[in-house]
């Protein structure tokens, strides 16, 4: 990774976004990478290379988000559907994945970065989960970019397990079901002190969310792009991002002098 060079993070609940040069730029980026096994088959390649080449994007957009002023970085890297893929496929993906996360860590440290991941990466076995733990802790010093890897994550899952949660907290009179808020319900998610995603960014020109962050998603922007994610870099970020400072972010608030 060439060097971020961002100041250390301001208070982790502010809600608006940062200011940079004169544009606004999002203080969280979350991003859809689609589109590995299309540019894979598009050049008759096997499906792990296509994934491979993905890991190359990740690399470049964390740098380019870092030089941007992006402070809050979320990958969707594998969904809790993904399992039904292929098991060849999956198994290519996980060893590229636990690859990933035990070569990286030096480059995350240099730079600063602080890796979380979410979702139930239990799935991929004890190997899987013990790098991630190591990870985790190697880089939790990180100041400069949050970075948070999506891995065998689904929103509506999070959900149900914020709601059970909470039931169960209210049967055993932990809770009382009349102060039970937004704010409660979302202390109970895996994003829990991370701010909400500004903008959310789909690759490979499909526009939908695919079950990715749903509560949290309540007032991102988003940006929908036709390039495939191995070809994905600075330059399209770029672009994502001069997509965001033209929009008017109200948060359901009257415009000044608006209907």
């Amino acid at each position: 990774m060439s060097s971020l060079s961002r100041p250390r993070l301001a208070d982790e609940t502010s809600p608006r976004p940062q200011e940079a040069g004169g544009a606004a730029v999002p203080r969280h980026v979350a991003i859809i990478m689609d589109g590995n096994r299309r540019w894979a088959q598009a050049r008759g390649l096997p499906v792990a290379l296509g994934h491979r080449a993905g890991a190359e994007a990740a690399r470049r957009t964390i740098e380019a988000a870092g030089r941007a002023g992006v402070s809050w970085l979320t990958l969707f890297a594998f969904s809790s559907e993904n399992w039904q893929r292929p098991m060849e496929e999956v198994s290519a993906l996980t060893g590229l994945l636990r690859l990933y996360l035990k070569s990286e860590i030096a480059s995350l440290l240099k730079e600063g970065v602080r890796l979380r991941v979410i979702g139930d990466h239990s799935r991929f076995g004890p190997e899987m989960s013990r790098a991630v733990a190591a990870a985790e802790r190697a880089t939790q010093a990180g100041t400069r970019l949050n970075l948070t890897v999506a891995l065998s994550y689904g929103g509506r899952a999070e959900i149900v397990a914020a709601a059970r949660a909470l039931a169960e907290a209210a049967r055993d009179g932990r809770i009382d079901p009349a102060a039970i808020d937004e704010a409660s319900f979302a202390g109970g998610l895996q994003t829990v002190g991370q701010p909400d995603p500004d903008l959310i960014i789909r690759t490979s020109g499909e526009q939908r969310l695919s079950n990715f962050l749903l509560w949290q998603a309540a007032y991102a922007e988003f940006v929908f792009q036709d390039v495939l994610w191995p070809d994905y870099g600075a330059d399209h970020l770029a672009l994502a991002l001069g997509e965001f400072a033209r929009r008017d972010r109200r948060f359901g608030q009257r415009a000044e002098g608006g209907a």
